[in-house]
């Protein structure tokens, strides 16, 4: 009977996932309507985005990538760049539509609209692109686990760029063509449309009936403004009209998301999602609107400006030095793996009764579903596990109640809120009720789950075990042959010596500041007790006997002896014989077993061995043609494994160097587990990310043909980088968001707490590298063609020039970087399983591209430094030639 199925973890994380992508989508939508306050080009934008979407799936199903969470994750944090494309792509064509002469050709004036962007588009996602080659370089576990994602988002890129160059221009030019329609037509298509919704208001699919009805009459009453009120009013109801659109696709957000817990009503979670995404889009249309006054305001101080900018940037450097690392942050598997030990000369009776108390004492924690315990060893060589070892399998029940695919599911409740049960005790699922908590009051995280499990396990005779997961565990044990994340590995001439020398680190282990002390333990690799036979040979002589004739005498009895073999059709047994288990149980019942004599006598067992117990090793571990045994612990909670290995090595220092600590001669030890992990991870990503950063500068140059237009842009990597790390650090600080809002606080709802340095957030960096220079290339791209049409000749005019040239693209670019930040707020509150790995890919790109909004302003001040620069030096070339 099974008892250990991965496939409820694999739906629950996949669901997961696929919820993030909805409302990534459904904020992705919300966001094109109120910044472009057009509902064709929203429709446009919004369109592309699954097709591309399901061309990364075409392609991930020939190329054969799994769709994995880590897979999936690469679609996710593409979304925003994927509509990036697409909006650049419709702002152009609004802006060129509005200045196009009446008698031009629409088809004419979306491609002067294409081509005007295509390049830096085109540009943007190439070195989005080559930003991940290092992801393709990954090895060992970081790239069976993150080479998927690599793949996808690539796939999302090439994809969205296809649709955005071949697929948006056609569709535009039939949906932006279509303004000379007679007004009875329009009238006749919104009457259709009303009929059609008020028929779907009878059906299952209520809430697209109500969106029919609300563009129709809005459509109408758009309409009615343009046709007999002049269009006095037309500029109003379309703000208005964009807003109430924008507030229909957020209460379906709202639904989706509950940001604010599912024991919150709808209406408040609606609120709360209105009031934080509405604040931001404000927030752009601030900067959108004061830009030109903050632009012009800032180029007169330039030197100061770009002095506040280099100190963000060494601040944010100074926290990347200082940031605690461990190889990758744990995904929640939905269970445990508790795995306590009991000392090595424990019978196999007080084991067996050990393992039953223990399933037992975790059975009666409410929030465990089923718990298996194994002791010992399967029928296998590749598992080496003593009796003394155990394993229980610890499922617990997810948060709330869920479906086979992982989607939590609604229950029918009465007026009270209490849960509607049917005849048979079950709960009556309802779209309209409530989700169902399976968890106490007081768990509000695995954490808490695993400290009941910890409160009930402690049993006399066992030690205390770190806190392991199934997958992560075998992983572990695969890679450095221990069952804990973290430890020594101690290598020596002899067991003896091994042993002793870590029951010596256990107890400095245990001193050490950052590592949990109950879940410090050294192996007892010398202690199991052996039944020692020793032949006495002088007796054997005396009754002419060898000791070949004592040991068959000895195998036969007791250990037992293949004496024939039976055949059951293609079957073959042997069959083994000995003495019944009542006449060898114990050393008393040995000594008489009889022995026969060549002269055919019976001589007792106990006259011709000497019966005696001896202590051995329980296992026999070697590397390296060495000796080895464990030291086992774990970190405390806010520290990193790297930090904690690092400030355990020092302390194991001091001591040593004081004479405290003596390491026998040829003993030598090392720290083995997931930090090794980091420090290899961490060398690869030495040599590629700078390699993939130069490629990206490469490309830069490629578009503008300017070294130091090309420096410029990529400044927004570092200020991008420096953003993602003080996010980082702000998150592992207390007093940040720490305030309640709708009662709930903040820092909670963020999942906000210290995130160490992994190859997770390495990855998050990596994605975000690719897009930190999206709107410098913008700016620049138009800063080029303002001084290629202007010619300035003095520096008033070189400023007019920069200020000309960064309005053109300011509301793009600020577009863009709304949809990342805005797309990526439902995965830094997500949960639900797989959120672990997300939630730090995340959150460098939303800080990172929440700093690198000043690139907007940075771009144009170096511009105009240097063309200033230069104009100066170029008068002073010309006076001193005229004076000489």
């Amino acid at each position: 009977m099974p008892f250990y199925d991965r496939t409820e973890l694999i739906h629950e994380t996949i669901g997961t996932l696929e919820e993030a992508l909805t409302l990534e989508v459904l904020i992705t939508i919300i966001v094109v309507i109120l910044m472009l306050l057009n509902l064709k080009a929203s429709i446009l934008i919004s369109g592309a985005l699954p097709v591309a979407v399901m061309m990364v799936f075409i392609a991930m199903r020939y190329l054969g990538v799994d769709a994995n969470i880590v897979a999936l994750s690469g679609i996710a944090i593409a979304i925003g760049t994927m509509v990036d494309m697409g909006i650049v792509l419709t702002e152009s064509m609004n802006t060129h539509l509005e200045k196009a002469p009446p008698d031009q050709p629409i088809g004419d004036t979306i491609y002067n609209a294409t081509t005007e962007v295509a390049s830096a588009v085109i540009t943007a996602v190439a070195t989005t692109i080559v930003s991940f080659l290092p992801v393709f370089t990954m090895q060992a576990a970081e790239g069976k686990l993150f080479r998927p994602l690599a793949f996808t988002k690539t796939f999302a890129l090439l994809a969205s760029i296809v649709v955005a160059i071949t697929i948006v221009p056609p569709l535009a030019t039939q949906l932006f063509g279509r303004k000379n329609t007679e007004n009875r037509v329009k009238y006749g298509m919104n009457i259709l449309l009303l009929l059609l919704g008020i028929f779907l208001l009878f059906t299952s699919y209520s809430f697209w009936g109500w969106l029919g009805i609300l563009v129709a009459l809005t459509g109408m009453a758009a309409q009615f403004l343009t046709t007999y009120q002049d269009g006095k009013y037309f500029f109003y109801f379309d703000i208005f009209k964009n807003i109430i659109y924008a507030l229909v696709v957020g209460w379906s957000l709202a639904k989706v998301w509950m940001p604010l817990g599912v024991t919150r009503s709808l209406t408040t979670n609606f609120l709360f999602v209105s009031l934080i995404v509405g604040a931001l889009i404000g927030f752009f249309y601030i900067v959108i609107y004061f830009y030109e006054s903050i632009l012009r305001f800032l180029l007169q101080i330039k030197i100061l400006f770009l002095a506040l900018v280099v100190g963000l940037v060494i601040w944010g450097f100074q926290i990347a030095k200082n940031t605690g690392q461990e190889f990758m942050p744990a995904l929640d598997e939905g269970s445990f793996l508790l795995m306590p030990t009991a000392m090595p000369y424990s019978g196999m009776e007080a084991n067996v009764a050990n393992l039953r108390a223990l399933d037992m004492a975790v059975t009666s924690i409410p929030e465990v579903e089923t718990v298996v315990g194994k002791a010992g060893r399967i029928s296998s060589a590749l598992d080496p596990a003593p009796m003394s070892m155990y394993e229980n399998v610890i499922l617990y029940k997810s948060e709330f109640k869920t479906n086979e695919n992982g989607h939590r599911i609604r229950f029918r409740v009465d007026d009270d809120g209490k849960y509607v049960r049917d005849k048979d005790g079950q709960l009556i699922p309802d779209e309209k009720g409530q989700y169902f908590r399976n968890w106490r009051d007081h768990i509000k995280s695995p954490n808490d789950i695993w400290n009941e499990i910890v409160r009930a396990s402690k049993l006399p005779g066992l030690t205390s075990a770190p806190k392991l997961q199934p997958i992560e565990t075998r992983l572990v044990m695969l890679q450095t042959g221990m069952r804990a994340p973290m430890g020594i590995k101690v290598k020596g001439p002899d067991l003896q010596t091994i042993e002793s020398f870590g029951l010596q680190l256990e107890k400095y282990l245990k001193e050490v500041k950052s590592v949990k002390k109950a879940a410090v333990f050294a192996e007892r690799i010398v202690g199991k007790p052996y039944l020692i036979l020793d032949i006495k040979r002088d007796n054997l002589a005396r009754y002419g006997l060898t000791v070949a004739n004592v040991q068959n005498q000895i195998q036969a009895a007791i250990g037992g002896m293949v004496m024939t073999s039976t055949v059951e059709g293609r079957e073959r047994y042997g069959i083994r014989l000995r003495y019944p288990r009542e006449l060898r149980d114990s050393p008393d019942k040995l000594r008489r077993i009889f022995v026969s004599t060549p002269t055919g006598a019976q001589v007792l067992l106990g006259d011709l061995v000497e019966i005696k117990y001896e202590q051995g090793p329980q296992a026999i571990k070697s590397e390296d043609g060495f000796l080895q045994g464990f030291v086992l612990f774990d970190k405390e909670t806010g520290y990193s494994e790297v930090e904690v290995v690092k400030n355990t090595q020092a302390f194991l220092q001091q001591k040593i160097k004081s004479g405290e600590l003596k390491v026998p001669a040829g003993v030598s030890y090392k720290f083995a587990g997931n930090y090794e992990q980091q420090i290899r991870s961490n060398k690869r990503l030495a040599i590629v990310v700078p390699i993939a950063l130069a490629l990206i500068f490469l490309i830069l140059y490629f578009q503008f043909n300017s070294v130091m237009t090309s420096l410029m842009v990529f400044s927004g990597v570092f200020v991008a980088f420096s953003g993602g790390f003080i996010l980082l650090w702000l998150y592992g600080q207390d007093w940040f968001l720490n305030v309640d809002f709708f009662g709930m606080n903040m820092r909670d709802l963020f999942q906000m707490k210290t995130i160490n340095l992994s190859v997770a957030v390495w990855v998050g960096f990596l994605a975000l590298f690719g897009i930190a220079t999206d709107d410098g290339v913008l700016v620049a791209t138009f800063l080029q063609d303002s001084f290629e049409r202007n010619k300035p000749t003095s520096i008033p005019a070189i400023r007019d020039t920069i200020v000309e040239g960064g309005k053109r693209r300011v509301k793009p670019a600020m577009m863009t970087t709304a949809t990342t930040i805005l797309a990526l707020l439902p995965v830094l509150s997500s949960t639900g399983r797989g959120s672990d790995i997300m939630l730090p890919m995340a959150i460098p790109s939303f800080g990172g591209m929440l700093l690198q909004m000043i690139t907007m302003f940075t771009v144009p001040v170096l511009y105009s430094l240097w063309k200033e620069s230069n104009f100066r030096i170029q008068g002073f070339v010309k006076s001193n030639s005229l004076a000489s």
